[in-house]
């Protein structure tokens, strides 16, 4: 009896491994972040649809005849091919998938805080396919003349839906009453809205336009915009640990 349960373990174990090692073909994917690694090759944070967060290596991707030379950049629209498993494997293909939307300015600091704030708030190895479109409909979102800070605190909103860290915006969670245009809240991070400004210690004031409209996620007046960035930075900074971001100090 336990030869046979230790083998039933093995295959098991021997499955799982096979499974983990079996390659990845043209997945769709962005490059979130990447940098030199050894004499010739890059190290690449990736954002991919089925996969989620993924540590690549393309080996020789720096070499002047390298084929990926030019390609593996971040926001372009890309279908990865790689293999192994664990933390870090190694890519075997890169092909653009469409042209991706040209980001200058403002719009392009943007874009990389977007890239860092997937890296840090989500783990690897994590699929999240609804962020990954969302990812992509923020970046055509960028490029499109104006409209920088709705398309960004929508983006933070899905990503925390998505990070486990989802705001309570149209309720009062301790009376269940829904909240109202118009009126004053203090906004906690792990409780939610609580009605008066002057409710307990510590929290953001908004007001209920504000957090209903970013429950719509459609976030138009000057008002609104400027108190769902104070809002989101509040509860971005209890989630990140205390680590400021380097792209806002690209911003300044």
């Amino acid at each position: 009896m336990v030869l046979h349960t230790a083998r039933r373990l093995w295959f098991a174990t021997r499955a799982e491994h096979d499974e983990m090692a079996s390659p990845v073909t043209l997945q769709p994917a962005y490059i979130l972040h990447h940098r030199p690694y050894r004499e010739s090759s890059l190290l690449l944070e990736a954002f991919s649809r089925d996969y989620g967060r993924v540590g690549l290596v393309a080996r020789a991707a720096r070499r002047p005849r390298s084929p990926w030379r030019g390609t593996l950049q971040p926001f372009r629209s890309l279908l990865l091919s790689w293999t192994g498993r664990g933390e870090l494997m190694t890519l075997t293909d890169a092909e653009l998938a469409e042209s991706g939307p040209f980001l200058s300015g403002r719009a392009l600091l943007s874009g990389f805080y977007m890239n860092e704030l997937v890296m840090r708030l989500l783990q690897r190895n994590d699929p999240h396919p609804a962020l990954f479109e969302a990812y992509g409909s923020a970046l055509k979102g960028l490029a499109a003349a104006g409209g920088e800070e709705g398309v960004l605190r929508v983006f933070e909103k899905r990503l925390l839906d998505s990070a486990g860290y989802a705001l309570v915006l149209e309720s009062e969670p301790d009376t269940g009453h829904a909240v109202v245009a118009g009126a004053r809240y203090r906004y906690l991070t792990e409780h939610g809205p609580v009605f008066g400004e002057r409710g307990p210690g510590g929290g953001v004031a908004v007001d209920g336009e504000t957090l209903l409209s970013l429950a719509r996620e459609e976030l138009t007046t000057p008002v609104v915009l400027r108190e769902a960035k104070q809002l989101m930075r509040y509860v971005l900074r209890a989630h990140l640990g205390g680590r400021p971001l380097h792209s806002r100090e690209l911003f300044q």
